[in-house]
Parts: C-alpha cells; structure tokens; sequence
C-alpha cells in the first residue's frame, strides 16, 4: 500500500473508449490515470496501491458502481478515498444511496468536461 499522496485517479467506466477519454482529460490536467473496466478490477487495483480519487460509473458489467463504494467505504485502506459518480442515471433513488455512502459529488453523461475536471480537482486535492 502506498502510504504517500498520489496524484492518481482510478476511472472506473466500462466503456473502453470512454474510460480513455476520461483519462486523456486527466492526463491533460496533470492527474496519473489509472483504467478499470469493471467492479472486480477497481477493488483490486484500489487495494493494490490506493488512488487520490475514484471516478466511478455506477453501472458496471460484474459489480455494481453503488456496491464498490460500499466495498471501498468498508475496507480501511480506502474507506477515505473520494468518490466522484460519473453516471448515466439520474434518479434521485441512486443519488440518495450515493450521498447515504459519502459520496463527494455524483455528475451524470453525457457530462461537461470542465465540470468534471473542477470536481476531481476539488476532492482530489483533500487525499
């Protein structure tokens, strides 16, 4: 585990091109960008080294966004990283469980780039 601060974010979007475009904006922004492309793997690679930020779609194709950040919040190792939601729904239902699991910010696709750049920013700077 890495006990100094990093600079890097974990994208975890399972749509390829996406989750690159995410991470080309990071890169442009100074941010070390790190790709999961499913639940499974953002664990791991949350436990592996523990990033500044995660990004994190809620809809993912193994584990569900709402159920990693349940899973990050219980292990102490990350139960402190931010979380930023980047997510297609939008209902107040997923807002709320997200806000219940301390959640910094939930922003919906099709997304602005600055504002999420603004927010990742804004938490990542508090790791």
């Amino acid at each position: 585990m890495q006990a100094t601060p990093s600079n890097d974010v974990l994208v975890v979007e399972d749509d390829p091109d996406l989750n690159e475009t995410v991470g080309a904006y990071l890169e442009l922004e100074g941010f070390e960008y790190r790709p999961a492309l499913d639940g499974v793997s953002a664990l791991r690679e949350a436990r592996v080294r523990c990033p500044s930020l995660v990004l994190l779609d809620l809809m993912l194709p193994d584990v569900d966004g709402l159920e990693v950040c349940r899973r990050l919040r219980a292990d102490a190792s990350t139960r402190d990283v931010p979380v930023v939601i980047l997510s297609a729904l939008n209902e107040s239902r997923f807002r709320e469980t997200a806000r219940a699991l301390g959640v910094c910010e939930y922003l919906t696709k099709p997304f602005d780039p600055d504002a999420l750049l603004a927010a990742i920013r804004r938490y990542a700077a508090r790791s």
